[in-house]
C-alpha cells in the first residue's frame, strides 16, 4: 500500500487532474455521492497524509483504494417475507411487506438485501422497484452478555477449566476494559505463552460476533443491505429466515442466518424493530447446529421454540428459555417419500393457524432437485405432526430447471394474509418468483398422519 500511495504522490498535478476528471465523467452516475466515498477512503488509507493533500489529489487517493462490487453479480435467491412495521396509508385490506433475499456477488460473497411490495386489496402482490445506490449499515461493536460470550467460546472448542482460567473473574455485566484486563492476567499466568495468546485471539475473535449495524432511517429499505462483518461470516450471511415474533404483546422481528467464513457455518440471530438498527449474535447449541434455524413467531407453553435440522437430513422442534441457546431437541419428521428422500428442512418460521402449526418444508430428491412441501403441527405440542402433503406444494417446472444451481426451489418465509398463503422462492439459485394458494385449499390436500410413520428411531 505504501508503494502505491507513492505513486499517487509522484504525478502532476496535470495528470492528477485529468485521472480524476474521467473517473468522475465513467463512475459519477452511478454512485450517489462519489466525491465522498473517495474522501473516506482516502482518510482510511492515509489519515495523516490525506489532511495535507491539495483535494484532487485526496480524492485521487481514495478512488486508487475503491472498487466497485455487485451485490447480485453471480445470483440471487432464498428469500423470505414478512409485514412491514409500518402499515399507514393503505386501502382496507392491504398490507405492506418486505422480502429480504440472499445476494451472491463475486467470489461467491453473499449478503443479505431486502425488497418491499404490497399485497393489495385484490389480493395481488405487487413488487415495488428497488431505488439506486445500495447502502451498507454503520457497524459497531457490542458487549457480549457474559453467559452466551462462555457458550459461544464452548462451541469453538473451549473447555471449562481454560474459560474459567481466562474469564471466570468477569461480573455479568462486565466492560472492555474487563474483558481485556482479565486477557492479559490469563497471559501473564500461563507457562504455555504461545497456547495463551491463541486463546485470546479466539476470544477477541468470537466477541467480533456481536454487532450492531445501524442506517440511516431517510435511506429507503431497498437500499439496505447487511454486508458480513463478522470473522465467522467473512464469507457471507446466508438464507434469513425472518419472522414477525410476538413479544408478549410487542411486535419485534427476529431472523436466523447462515454466517460462513469459508470452511464452516455458524448460524446467527439477527433482530430488529424497525430495519434500521440491527443486532446480531450468535447461536449456540445442538439445535443451532448446521444450518436453518426458524423460530416459531411466539412461544410455545412458554418456552422459545424453532425449527431445527441439527442433523442435516430430518426436521426436528427445539425448546430454550432463550433465543440464543438451543440445547434441547426433540424430532418430528423423517423423509419418507422418493421427492425428500435424500434430507428434509423448513422453508422458514411455523405459521399459526386454528388448525395447528403451518410450517412450508422442502425436501431433496433424486438428482438433487428440491421440492417445497406442507405439513401442520399440533398448536400445544409442535413435535405431534397432524397431517401433511404427501406430494410437493411446488417442484421446479421446465422453466425454473437451469440457473446457477439446477433444479432448486427454495423458500426462507412465508406468510398467511386474507385467507392466502404467499410463497416466496429462490429459483436455481438465480431469480426469486413468488406463488400463492388458499389455505382452505391447501389444508383441504392434507392427509393424516399415522403416529407410527412418522416415528423417528
Amino acid at each position: 500500500m505504501d508503494t502505491t500511495v507513492a505513486r499517487v504522490m509522484a504525478l502532476s498535478d496535470d495528470d492528477v487532474d485529468a485521472a480524476l476528471s474521467e473517473l468522475f465523467a465513467r463512475f459519477a452516475h452511478r454512485h450517489e455521492d462519489l466525491a465522498d466515498v473517495f474522501e473516506r477512503h482516502a482518510s482510511m488509507v492515509a489519515p495523516q497524509l490525506a489532511a495535507t493533500l491539495s483535494r484532487e489529489r485526496r480524492q485521487l487517493l481514495g478512488a486508487t483504494f475503491t472498487h466497485e462490487y455487485s451485490l447480485e453479480g453471480a445470483s440471487l435467491t432464498n428469500p423470505s417475507i414478512v409485514a412491514h412495521p409500518d402499515q399507514s396509508g393503505l386501502a382496507t385490506g392491504a398490507l405492506r411487506v418486505i422480502v429480504s433475499y440472499r445476494s451472491i456477488g463475486e467470489g461467491h460473497h453473499s449478503s443479505i438485501c431486502f425488497r418491499t411490495g404490497e399485497i393489495g386489496s385484490d389480493g395481488e402482490l405487487r413488487m415495488n422497484d428497488p431505488l439506486p445506490y445500495p447502502v451498507v449499515g454503520s457497524v459497531s461493536a457490542t458487549t457480549p452478555p457474559r453467559d452466551e460470550l462462555l457458550a459461544s467460546l464452548r462451541e469453538h472448542g473451549q473447555d471449562d477449566v481454560t474459560l474459567h482460567a481466562a474469564l471466570g473473574g468477569l461480573a455479568p455485566d462486565y466492560t472492555w476494559q474487563e474483558l481485556e484486563r482479565s486477557l492479559a492476567d490469563f497471559v501473564a499466568a500461563r507457562d504455555d505463552a504461545a497456547g495463551a495468546r491463541e486463546v485470546v485471539d479466539l476470544v477477541r475473535q468470537v466477541t467480533a460476533s456481536w454487532y450492531e449495524a445501524v442506517f440511516d432511517e431517510r435511506v429507503d429499505v431497498s437500499r439496505r443491505t447487511l454486508w458480513p462483518t463478522a470473522p465467522v461470516e467473512r464469507r457471507g450471511m446466508e438464507d434469513a429466515r425472518f419472522v414477525a415474533f410476538d413479544d408478549d404483546g410487542v411486535t419485534r422481528y427476529l431472523a436466523s442466518y447462515t454466517a460462513f467464513d469459508g470452511r464452516s457455518v455458524r448460524q446467527q440471530l439477527l433482530e430488529t424493530s424497525d430495519f434500521v438498527t440491527f443486532h446480531s449474535s450468535p447461536l449456540s447449541g445442538i439445535g443451532a447446529s448446521n444450518k436453518g434455524l426458524a423460530f416459531f413467531p411466539r412461544r410455545v407453553n412458554g418456552r422459545f421454540t424453532a425449527l431445527s435440522r441439527h442433523d442435516r437430513e430430518t426436521n426436528a422442534v427445539a425448546f430454550s428459555d432463550s433465543l440464543t441457546s438451543w440445547n434441547e431437541v426433540a424430532p418430528a419428521q423423517i423423509p419418507q417419500h422418493p421427492w425428500e428422500i435424500l434430507q428434509l428442512g423448513n422453508c422458514g418460521s411455523p405459521i399459526e393457524l386454528a388448525q395447528g402449526w403451518l410450517v412450508i418444508t422442502h425436501g431433496v430428491g433424486p438428482m438433487r432437485t428440491y421440492g417445497i412441501g406442507a405439513l401442520l403441527l399440533d398448536l400445544d405440542d409442535p413435535t405431534r405432526v397432524l397431517a401433511q402433503l404427501r406430494r410437493p406444494l411446488l417442484l421446479p417446472d421446465p422453466a425454473e430447471r437451469d440457473g446457477y444451481v439446477p433444479n432448486v426451489v427454495y423458500s426462507c418465509g412465508s406468510l398467511v394474509h386474507a385467507g392466502r398463503l404467499y410463497l416466496p422462492y429462490g429459483v436455481a439459485d438465480q431469480a426469486v418468483g413468488f406463488a400463492t394458494v388458499a389455505i382452505t385449499d391447501l389444508l383441504a390436500a392434507f392427509e393424516p398422519v399415522d403416529d407410527a410413520l412418522r416415528t423417528v428411531a
